[in-house]
């Protein structure tokens, strides 16, 4: 999951309350990134962060499944995937 961040004028205003609030630039990204626009405000909710996790979850699982192969490797010719192999099967360093 990568952040699409749109960028923003930060005002004095806006950083002194983001500091009063411990609130980061990164919580600022995420929330203007994944959340929804209710006329002047951007509104991130629990429902939305619950989803977010669940599919940072998912991705974490397939990475480590990746992992423990030592990688993943796909192979394609003409826009098709012709075959797929682990990054520790002997046949790595044969291209």
């Amino acid at each position: 999951m990568i952040l699409e961040v749109m960028e923003i004028a930060m005002t004095l205003h806006l950083d002194q309350r983001m500091n009063q609030r411990g609130i980061t630039r990164d919580l600022l990204d995420l929330t203007l990134a994944h959340g929804t626009w209710e006329g002047d405000r951007c509104v991130l909710g629990k429902k939305v962060i619950q989803a977010l996790l669940k599919e940072c979850d998912e991705l974490r699982r397939l990475a480590v499944r990746a992992m423990d192969k030592g990688g993943m490797v796909v192979v394609e010719a003409g826009g098709r995937e012709i075959t797929a192999y682990p990054m520790t099967s002997r046949r790595q360093g044969k291209h």
